[in-house]
């Protein structure tokens, strides 16, 4: 009689792919992953490409990329990158009141903010022409183009070099948000003034048919929770990295929800609705 022996069996590991903005730095930064997980870290185009190509498996991906895909994504229901108003760092930097805008330069690097000024515009019933083109804000208006559509740390610097410097008695959300005959309007803020939601960003977006480990999630929270507790810690590190005053990264910080509550589903929804009519429903488990 022949002994057979158990087959191994061999576990890949769960990937993740982090987009590693500064507006995630208190997830990301005191965040250790378990021996399950790996990640790799790029801009929101490559990371939403990398979760829908299935090269990762999990990713803080942009909401219009999830709502696309809700048929096949579902989304962590505790976690979100997301605002209340101002966001600092989706901005469009216009020469022109928007009513006059006739063309916009557009990021390449998120989904999410274009499809947020458009359904603004709509909003508004405007019709400027969209163009992709990289580059600074200043240099782009200086090339032509009324309109710039500006994303991420680039954009927090950007709006900085615009409306600062702040004196220590400046209330930050009441400060002119117009410098050197530039105007940055905040697409965030925009979204409040016409639904009064909070507006989210960003979810933590898995495939339905591989949900991630529980080791993930209770490291996550961990670090969410180490780092909203040392804010102050993650402000000046990042300040540093971004040339930019402590105070003025903490309070960019201290903006965020990074929970996914009731409001800001409700605000995602209403995205949802107006960005992608024929979604399907948003799962969140």
């Amino acid at each position: 009689m022949t002994n057979h022996q158990p087959s191994s069996i061999i576990h890949h590991p769960y990937r993740a792919g982090w987009i590693h903005f500064t507006n995630v730095a208190p997830i990301l930064d005191p965040l250790v992953l378990p021996p399950s997980v790996t990640a790799i870290t790029g801009v929101p185009t490559a990371m939403n490409e990398a979760l829908l190509s299935g090269r990762v498996d999990i990713a803080n991906i942009s909401a219009v990329e999830f709502i696309r895909h809700a048929d096949t994504l579902a989304a962590l229901p505790d976690f979100s990158v997301a605002v209340l108003g101002p966001v600092y760092s989706v901005n469009l930097f216009h020469t022109r009141p928007l009513e006059q805008l006739r063309r916009i330069a557009l990021t390449s690097q998120s989904a999410m903010s274009v499809a947020l000024l458009e359904v603004l515009l709509a909003q508004r019933g405007l019709t400027p022409m969209l163009e992709r083109a990289e580059g600074e804000a200043e240099a782009l208006l200086a090339s032509g183009y009324d309109g710039v559509l500006r994303i991420g740390d680039n954009a927090l610097r950007e709006w900085y070099g615009v409306v600062g410097p702040f004196g220590e008695d400046v209330i930050v959300p009441e400060i002119p948000q117009v410098g050197r005959g530039i105007t940055v309007t905040d697409l965030a803020e925009e979204w409040f003034h016409l639904t009064g939601h909070p507006f989210v960003f960003a979810v933590w977006a898995y495939r339905k048919d591989n949900p991630p480990p529980p080791e993930l999630l209770l490291a996550m929270r961990a670090a969410r929770r180490e780092g909203i507790g040392h804010l102050a810690e993650v402000s000046g590190r990042h300040a540093q990295k971004l040339g930019l005053p402590e105070d003025v990264v903490q309070h960019y910080l201290w903006n965020f929800r990074y929970h996914l509550e009731e409001a800001d589903r409700l605000g995602l929804n209403e995205f949802a609705d107006l960005a992608v009519p024929e979604h399907a429903p948003l799962t969140f488990g």
